[in-house]
């Protein structure tokens, strides 16, 4: 009996063996079809860039879940109009999922440093190219001319890669971008209203002014009262201690490489302060966090480097920021800082009116124009644009948000007590989400599987 047992399970045991490497043997067939078919993507997709006119690219690893990734240089020229004011090259990144599956276009209002996938890519399961705004980073032409920095041409470079790609994958398009890069996405749409399907952008800015006063309201208005003054009263303390202060402000930067000779330390230590309760909102800093104004000058240091650090205002940031400032400064608007209540406490800058917050290249001149901003203020208002906003309620830049209005075809979200760095589709709440992932799936007639993280 027992050797009929031991016959019966080691006949078993063969059998399974035998179906195991069946099952290897199918796992490792379909796995070499694959990366056959993986490959054979890849070869096509090559092939495809390489017929493109005047593009380098050059293949990177890909992110998770993609097939393949490229770093793309595309020539563009100066100025569209008139291609003898030279060229220069754009940074861009492809990541690609399949030729069947939507693009996610994302605008940069800045330079690209790497090949980063959105949220949006993520719950669409799309393609994704990341375009470096031209002149930041290595998107730059071999003289700064500032003439050909201007949103016109900015999204006419948007509107040439749009053209190149559209060749390759010929479904759906969405543009997206955060902050400038969603201010971005916005003046693309404005300026090329038929070269994707949807656009999102999020805590995007649309001025209406060189000094948006709708800043100053916010800012006077939002929170609890107790909290506005304990922000206020802390300035008032570092500007009263400003010798002390400074002191130790240099003391705790010595280490760093930070200059100061566009702006002196002492105005830049203002311009710190005047900026404090800005950023503080801006990354939604927690009231109960802000120091007694009577606590130690270290303890005040320690909190006021960590919300609004001086080396903002040193010559490294304000030349790397010098291109935004001279779009803020000439066509795109931006915010100045309250003096009032502060005007016996300032020493170095002055307050005859409210500071601005540009610092354009050189300490250069540049005129002001608001027409472009009331052009597309109105076109925002009139139009039937297929946007989804999302902004954060307490987000200084919320202040500045497009006014929301009832329209078939654009949604506003306006998270609860979310800020600039935390307003994402992954922080929204599940109704929030279900009415994001519903309208996105009516206007572009796909269906999507949510992937992205739970809820935080």
């Amino acid at each position: 009996m027992k050797k009929q047992v031991d016959f019966i399970c080691n006949n078993d045991a063969a059998i399974i063996n035998t179906i195991k490497l069946k099952k290897l043997s199918l796992f490792a067939t379909l796995l070499f079809g694959f990366f056959a078919f993986a490959s054979a993507q890849t070869k096509e997709l090559e092939k495809l860039i390489s017929q493109l006119p005047d593009v380098q690219f050059k293949k990177i690893e890909p992110p998770t879940n993609f097939e393949c990734a490229y770093e793309i240089k595309i020539k563009q020229p100066l100025n569209h109009s008139d291609t003898l004011a030279g060229f220069f090259y754009q940074k861009v990144f492809l990541s690609h999922k399949g030729f069947k599956r939507p693009m996610v276009m994302v605008t940069e209002g800045y330079n690209r440093k790497k090949n980063t996938i959105c949220e949006l890519s993520e719950l669409l399961n799309a393609n994704q190219i990341s375009i470096e705004h031209r002149y930041f980073g290595e998107s730059l032409p071999d003289s700064l001319n500032y003439d050909y920095l201007n949103l016109k041409q900015a999204s006419a470079d948007l509107h040439h890669i749009n053209q190149l790609f559209q060749k390759i994958y010929a479904k759906k398009w969405i543009s997206t971008g955060i902050s400038k890069g969603g201010t971005t996405t916005i003046f693309y749409r404005y300026f090329y209203p038929n070269d994707v399907d949807l656009s999102v952008p999020y805590v995007a800015p649309i001025n209406n002014a060189y000094e948006d006063q709708r800043i100053y309201a916010f800012l006077d208005t939002i929170g609890s009262a107790e909290c506005r003054e304990k922000l206020k009263a802390v300035q008032i303390r570092l500007l009263e201690n400003r010798e002390e202060i400074l002191r130790r402000l240099v003391l705790n930067n010595k280490e760093s490489d930070a200059s100061y000779t566009y702006l002196t330390i002492e105005e830049a230590f203002e311009y710190a302060v005047l900026e404090f309760p800005f950023s503080f909102w801006q990354y939604g800093h927690s009231c109960n966090a802000i120091p007694n104004a009577k606590d130690s000058l270290e303890a005040l240091v320690i909190y006021f480097e960590r919300v609004s650090s001086i080396t903002f205002f040193s010559d490294e940031i304000i030349e790397l920021y010098g291109p935004h400032y001279y779009q803020s400064a000439t066509e795109m608007g931006y915010y100045g800082y309250q003096t009032k209540g502060f005007e016996k406490l300032l020493a170095a800058i002055p307050t005859t009116s409210n500071p601005h917050a540009t610092f354009l290249p050189n300490k250069m001149k540049a005129p002001f124009s608001g027409d472009l901003l009331r052009n597309i203020n109105s076109w925002l208002q009139t139009e039937d644009n297929a946007f989804i906003y999302i902004y954060g309620s307490i987000d200084t830049w919320s202040a500045t948000a497009v006014p929301p209005i009832k329209k078939d075809h654009s949604i506003w979200f306006f998270m609860e007590g979310k800020h600039h760095g935390n307003a994402r589709i992954n922080h929204m709440t599940e109704v929030e989400k279900i009415k994001l992932i519903t309208t996105i799936e009516q206007w572009l007639s796909l269906k999507i599987n949510d992937n992205l993280p739970a809820n935080k």
